[in-house]
């Protein structure tokens, strides 16, 4: 009973110090979400198309872990942590993606995406070298929506699902790299996150 109260007061603590940062909302719904348009909807499953997306990401640990710091290095420019001294809004998700022209298929980026608002020549530079800005290019991408924790067996589990659904529905993958969203503090229970995973596809539009 101690160490579940102790856990519980930790976790309040930590949504307290971020809330009073002003960086985080205590839902999700607190937050501004990458824009997109709905193409086609089959229960957990979509067909979306993207804008091009302007976010700022950071190497992560090995096979994705982010002990290192990765979010933290992200918060910190949001908060101030550039050239410009620049406070900026927190967005959903947190993606976590592998790393452009990468050869290690387990090394991986987290990124955040900035306010649509904000045109590409007004992301300020980071402060931090570690920190860097990207345009992610727009396109057609399958998602599936799923639940729980972060770990890699769910993550392999929801790329498998929606692998198989894109071929059911004669998609042509044009990336097998997927790109994972996380929605949610990381207070909320688990049952109630709402995560996902995207595969580009070949838009037939675009030929």
């Amino acid at each position: 009973m101690q160490t579940r109260t102790m856990v519980l007061v930790s976790g309040v603590a930590l949504a307290a110090i971020l809330l009073a940062a002003g960086g985080c909302q205590a839902t999700r719904a607190g937050y501004e979400t990458a824009p997109y348009r709905v193409i086609r909807s089959e229960g957990a499953f979509q067909l979306r198309d993207y804008p091009a997306l302007q976010w700022v990401e950071t190497p992560m640990g090995t096979e994705g872990k982010d002990s290192d710091g990765s979010f933290g290095r992200l918060f910190r420019f949001i908060t101030g942590g550039n050239e410009a001294r620049q406070k900026i809004a927190m967005t959903t998700p947190v993606y976590m993606a592998p790393v452009a022209g990468s050869s290690n298929a387990t090394a991986r980026v987290m990124a955040f995406v900035m306010p649509r608002d904000m045109r590409p020549e007004a992301v300020p530079v980071p402060s931090d070298a570690s920190v860097r800005r990207r345009e992610v290019p727009g396109g057609r991408f399958a998602v599936f929506r799923f639940r729980g924790g972060r770990s890699s067996d769910r993550e392999a589990e929801a790329l498998g699902r929606l692998d198989a659904w894109a071929r059911s529905e004669g998609l042509t993958v044009a990336d097998p790299a997927p790109i994972y969203g996380y929605f949610d503090p990381p207070w909320t229970p688990s049952i109630l996150r709402r995560n996902e995973v995207m595969l580009r596809v070949a838009d037939p539009s675009a030929r």
